[in-house]
């Protein structure tokens, strides 16, 4: 069963699940108040941290945040490095700087999509302090952008940035497995941001803006998504929420067969040959994956998250002189794998 009927609904197994739930929730809040008043360690880093994360189970668009707070930083002087756990990862070697190149079955996903995108170094491994460590002291970075970890404790933290779907919200309220949360909603009221990915949610909001497909198996060759209306498309999608993918698709005109998969699928030859002839539509999380099938008509669909100004105003306001003076940008150190 698709557990997000339960989390996202009135499923009667929410209610018969709640006592688990509540013990989830209990144990969270300890975990937390261990690391806020001991007996668990909280490591620093010399630079400011921010973390990008959310409370629920499930895709909220941090990356493509992450990404655009990369751009940003960089644009005012700032040497970010975003690291990142790059779940389901085989590497024995961590951290592990990436490289675009790299093979998204031995990193993840994610951290190879972050390298091919982001304007910085992107670390990938289990420890977030040790990530940030290599950062640091070997890449020069005077900033680091966490790709998820709001739980991840242990790193100290200067800014923590929530991410909440603005259609689905936080579910039915309840935590794991009764519903979707991994903390208690009250911990929304204890970040310095809160930000909308879509919706009519009052407060700080940010959109997705698709740009021209690319195809997998000659990147040169783009099309705008206007030029898949009244084809046949097929719509591949391995991410949290899937349906926000096809419904984003359905708003440009494309009427595409649907084809949603487990978040951080991994994708086989397989997969990609049961496809139907014709073009095949998918995330840039996913194309990583699939960039090394043959099928000619491949396309990945980039997108570009657009956060309001006044968020953007509030970011920044938090990363001032006065908070975190920082000495004339060096440059990146030279990057040793």
């Amino acid at each position: 069963m698709d557990p997000t009927h339960i989390w996202y609904g009135r499923h009667p197994l929410a209610l018969a699940l709640a006592p688990l739930g509540w013990l989830y929730c209990a144990i969270a809040r300890l975990r937390r108040r261990g690391y806020r008043n001991g007996p668990f360690a909280v490591r620093r880093l010399p630079i400011p941290v921010v973390i990008v994360g959310n409370l629920t189970v499930g895709g909220t668009g941090k990356t493509p945040l992450v990404l655009k707070l990369a751009q940003l930083t960089t644009e005012r002087g700032w040497r970010p490095g975003i690291i990142t756990r790059g779940y389901g990862a085989r590497s024995v070697h961590c951290p592990r700087i990436v490289d675009p190149a790299d093979d998204p079955n031995l990193v993840g996903d994610e951290p190879v999509l972050l390298a091919r995108r982001a304007p910085c170094p992107v670390v990938a491994g289990p420890d977030r302090y040790s990530d940030g460590e290599l950062a640091t002291n070997r890449l020069g970075c005077d900033l680091l952008l966490c790709d998820d970890g709001l739980q991840h404790y242990r790193l100290a933290r200067d800014l923590e940035i929530a991410v909440v779907d603005g259609d689905r919200g936080l579910g039915n309220g309840r935590c794991l497995p009764a519903g979707p949360l991994r903390e208690p909603p009250e911990r929304l009221e204890t970040v310095d941001l809160v930000i909308h990915n879509g919706g009519t949610a009052p407060g700080h909001r940010f959109s997705l803006v698709p740009g021209a497909a690319v195809n997998l198996h000659d990147p040169t060759r783009t099309q705008p998504l206007g030029a898949f209306r009244d084809r046949q498309v097929t719509a591949v999608a391995g991410i949290g929420n899937p349906a926000r993918f096809f419904a984003m698709l359905r708003s440009h005109g494309i009427q595409a067969a649907e084809r949603p998969y487990p978040d951080h699928h991994a994708f086989t030859a397989a997969d990609a040959y049961s496809w139907p002839p014709g073009p095949v539509l998918m995330t840039e999380k996913d194309a990583v994956k699939c960039a090394r099938f043959t099928r000619a008509d491949l396309w990945a669909c980039p997108v570009e998250a657009v956060p309001d100004d006044a968020f953007i105003a509030a970011f920044f306001a938090h990363l001032s002189d006065r908070h975190f003076p920082r000495q004339p940008s060096r440059g990146y150190g030279k990057i040793r794998r």
